[in-house]
């Protein structure tokens, strides 16, 4: 972070993680800008990836899934690395979206101030723009994960492994929606531009695995 920017860094104190449901939809509904879009993006996606942890943790030491027990315990492992990341996406969104928030009132009297205040913006937009986009490759991973919790996991919950790849669909989504609200505003197009087609690659690529996912599951539940 440059001298320019850091003066509108925010020191935070609340742990949006630690509040309860309902506090944290109450925060959503207000007029903080924190959290928001990316924080709830990341939290849908921890729930996502949890219900398909869950059908693992269904799966393991059940005799009848003893030959993909490696399978399922490497799964699992890699959905609570998953969970706890996401969870932490909640608190660095709100972290890095706020000095944003605070910038587009710096003022503009001047050229001086008008070109510092481009500067900060375009640093800003950047730090406010990674982390969406660090929520939208975790929710490919989770999305994969969930696959894998789907076609090895325990048959009694496969609906939470299709629950949980929709889950992490839609976060993904959402969380492209924080990325692209940003780029839109950068003045460097052409790094705009290659995060725009990342973004939309990784769209393209997991909203189809996610909705295999839940047509797959959907056939061998209706039988």
């Amino acid at each position: 972070m440059s001298t320019k920017t850091e003066r509108y860094q925010v020191c935070f104190s609340m742990i949006y993680t630690k509040k309860s449901c309902e506090e944290f939809v109450e925060m959503l509904a207000g007029r903080d800008p924190v959290p928001g879009g990316g924080g709830a993006s990341a939290l849908v996606a921890a729930v996502g990836i949890a219900l398909g942890n869950m059908v693992g943790s269904l799966t393991i030491g059940k005799k009848k899934y003893e030959d993909v027990q490696k399978e399922v315990t490497v799964l699992k492992e890699k959905a609570l690395i998953l969970q706890r990341d996401l969870l932490s996406l909640v608190q660095k969104d709100a972290r890095v979206f706020a000095p944003l928030a605070k910038a587009y009132g710096m003022p503009e009297t001047n050229e001086e101030e008008k070109t510092e205040k481009r500067e900060v913006m375009e640093e800003c937009l950047r730090q406010a723009c990674s982390v969406p986009y660090e929520i939208m490759e975790k929710c490919c991973d989770a999305i994969k994960i969930c696959d894998g919790f789907a076609k090895k996991g325990s048959r009694m919950a496969l609906s939470d492994a299709g629950a949980g790849a929709v889950f992490c669909k839609a976060a993904l989504k959402s969380a492209s929606l924080n990325v692209f609200i940003n780029t839109k505003s950068m003045n460097d197009r052409e790094y705009a531009e290659e995060v725009n087609k990342k973004t939309e690659k990784m769209l393209e690529e997991y909203t189809a695995v996610a909705e295999n996912v839940y047509k797959n599951v959907e056939s061998e539940l209706k039988g």
